[in-house]
């Protein structure tokens, strides 16, 4: 079995608050170091009502803080908003706390939109500046020399794992580049995944932090007891989408009554965007779950999944990763036998 990993958001569900959203990370973090997750990623956002993780080395620490083995990281923080020397210093901090267990994935984007991006009072020039970023920062994470005139403290001789994350053949040329591994955004922007793949593998240079490429996918995955339970509580990340796109992101929302019910929420061409920036999701029972992973790894060969769950009530959250991750089992049980 491919190892598998979580990306949380930190969803702030109507009727709930970011107090009781970070309280869910770290349970949801302890029954996925229970369940065998490898990693547990959290995403930089700002200016998100139902996202509460804009603090993410800060939130980062807190998961890593209340869990013993699961890797904890970034997936990811996005560079444009910080200071490459800053961003060493943080998780220079975090990896000499909790050694051997940070992740860094880089990104390009904002994370925001462009009012709050000019609060954020970090005047970028372009994203053309972010592979020299990269280079800056993943400098500062090599030991210090005598003559060095500024150092990361901590940071500098610290182990830091560090990735690319993207969306297009942007990132997959510079982890190729650089010799990083990479992660790809499928399960929100799924267009140049195959492409960005290809690209990556034949492209890869080796490098003292990788020897051969590694690329990991981000998955939808909502599992319940039965297709149609599983599809009622998918909504809840349709309805988010559609808010998104609408330009009225708010609180996640409750599922609606049933997985049709979607159809009346928006509009046809709102479904069809939906669909398409969603297309890399398995919902359903276990079974069909078992067997829409089974088929997106003879598909992509991952070297490992991301699964992410936005799923209103936390206790089916829970569940459905604790399903997700046994359908991953059965499969592998399925394969070898």
């Amino acid at each position: 079995m491919i190892p598998f990993s979580v990306l949380d958001l930190a969803p702030i569900t109507a009727g709930s608050d970011a107090a009781q959203a970070f309280a869910n990370t770290l349970d949801l973090a302890r029954h996925a170091e229970r369940l065998g997750y490898h990693r547990y990623w959290l995403a930089e956002h700002h200016n998100m009502p139902g996202i509460a993780s804009a603090a993410t080395a800060v939130l980062i620490g807190h998961v890593a803080g209340g869990t013993s083995t699961i890797r904890v990281g970034a997936g990811g923080i996005m560079l444009p908003n910080h200071a490459p020397l800053q961003v060493a210093e943080q998780f220079g901090t975090l990896a000499s706390l909790y050694p051997g267990r940070i992740d860094l994935g880089l990104g390009r984007a904002p994370g925001t939109d462009q009012a709050a991006a000019r609060a954020l009072r970090r005047y970028y020039r372009s994203a053309d500046e972010f592979p020299a970023d990269v280079v800056e920062l993943l400098g500062y994470f090599e030991p210090a020399q005598d003559a060095q005139p500024v150092r990361a403290v901590p940071g500098a001789g610290v182990e830091v794992q560090a990735w690319i994350l993207g969306s297009s053949l942007f990132g997959a040329q510079l982890a190729a580049a650089l010799g990083l591994p990479y992660a790809f955004a499928s399960h929100f922007a799924p267009d140049a995944l195959q492409d960005a793949l290809a690209l990556y593998r034949r492209d890869f240079r080796p490098s003292p932090r990788l020897a051969l490429p590694h690329a990991m996918l981000a998955l939808n995955v909502v599992v319940a007891d039965s297709d149609a339970d599983a599809r009622r509580l998918f909504t809840t990340q349709q309805q988010s989408f559609v808010n998104l796109r609408r330009g009225s992101p708010g609180l996640v929302p409750p599922p609606l009554a049933s997985g049709e019910d979607i159809d009346a929420f928006c509009t046809p061409a709102e479904k069809a965007g939906v669909d398409r920036a969603l297309a890399c999701a398995v919902v359903g029972a276990p079974e069909t779950v078992r067997a829409g992973i089974a088929a997106f790894v003879e598909r992509h060969r991952p070297d490992e999944l991301l699964l992410t769950a936005n799923i209103f009530d936390h206790a089916a959250r829970v569940r459905s990763f604790e399903l997700a991750i046994q359908a991953g089992c059965a499969e592998d049980a399925r394969a070898a036998g």
